[in-house]
């Protein structure tokens, strides 16, 4: 079990952005990598910690929430607010909340991919593995997916 602490503990931030991102949405992020976390060690704990299979458990709990939902993904556009911490924070949400809705606009796997390139330290390799495509074909995706997010925030800043 301390293993799985240890395991817990370092990979959990990254896989909350990573969700944070697919999501758009703080509340289902946190539920979505608790309930990755608690398929894994259903299911694995016996077995040594994966990243790429937890992010995988983590990919397939998105993909069931939003297929149960039946509708789709927004982001909260109106997050109210949610510190005091002065002009520099309210700044930095703001153009965080920018990426995330031009993020929003990507084609879903393109999303996804970026997504994991933005978020964990996966390889294009581990990535492949992840969604389930060839390494040559996640790189087509992420050099789509970037252009394409540096096109939507350029026409946003018009």
């Amino acid at each position: 079990m301390k293993k799985y602490k240890e395991f817990y503990i370092q990979h959990k931030d990254q896989l909350f952005g990573y969700l944070m991102r697919m999501t758009g949405d703080y509340y289902l992020a946190g539920d979505l990598m608790q309930e990755s976390f608690k398929r894994h060690i259903e299911h694995y704990g016996d077995k040594e910690p994966q990243k790429t299979l937890l992010y995988t458990i983590a990919r397939n709990a998105f993909f069931d929430h939003h297929r149960e939902s039946k509708r789709s993904v927004k982001f909260d556009d109106n997050p109210g607010d949610r510190s005091n911490d002065g002009e520099h924070t309210i700044l930095v949400r703001s153009e965080y909340q920018e990426v995330l809705t031009a993020m929003n606009e990507l084609e879903p796997g393109e999303r996804e991919i970026l997504t994991l390139v933005i978020s964990s330290d996966f390889s294009y390799r581990e990535i492949a593995s992840v969604v389930g495509i060839s390494e040559a074909n996640v790189k087509v995706k992420v050099h789509r997916a970037r252009l394409a997010l540096k096109k939507i925030l350029t026409v946003g800043e018009k």
